[in-house]
């Protein structure tokens, strides 16, 4: 099992510049395209209990968000976000990257090198 896992979108630059930065450092990631393998609620909770960002911050409010009606307050705790992400996987923020007990969303691309060093 590698050390570090990339949630990833292979059709978002900032997803792949997170690849880029652990190839730059000498880390072969697991790489998790989180679209075509969608991480079930249980798996979320778990990302969401490591993630260094509140959860609210792992929601994409995009257009999409928007053109569902969903509204942003009601996407605060844990529980309400990774229902949301078992609903629509798209909404979820990426890169998002896991090494150990510990993850970040990658943005701004700036986080992913000090991220990767252990810092």
């Amino acid at each position: 099992m590698a050390d570090v896992t990339i949630l990833h979108n292979q059709n978002c630059s900032t997803s792949r510049h997170a690849l880029d930065e652990a190839g730059a450092a000498g880390i072969d990631p697991e790489v998790v395209q989180y679209l075509k393998q969608p991480l079930d609620r249980a798996q979320l909770l778990d990302l969401l209990a490591k993630l260094e960002d509140p959860p609210a911050d792992l929601v994409r409010k995009d257009g999409f968000f928007k053109d569902q009606g969903l509204v942003e307050a009601d996407y605060t705790t844990a529980e309400a976000v990774a229902d949301l992400l078992v609903q629509y996987p798209r909404l979820m923020q990426r890169p998002v990257l896991v090494k150990g007990d510990r993850a970040i969303i990658g943005r701004p691309k700036d986080r992913v090198p000090a991220f990767l060093a252990g810092e």
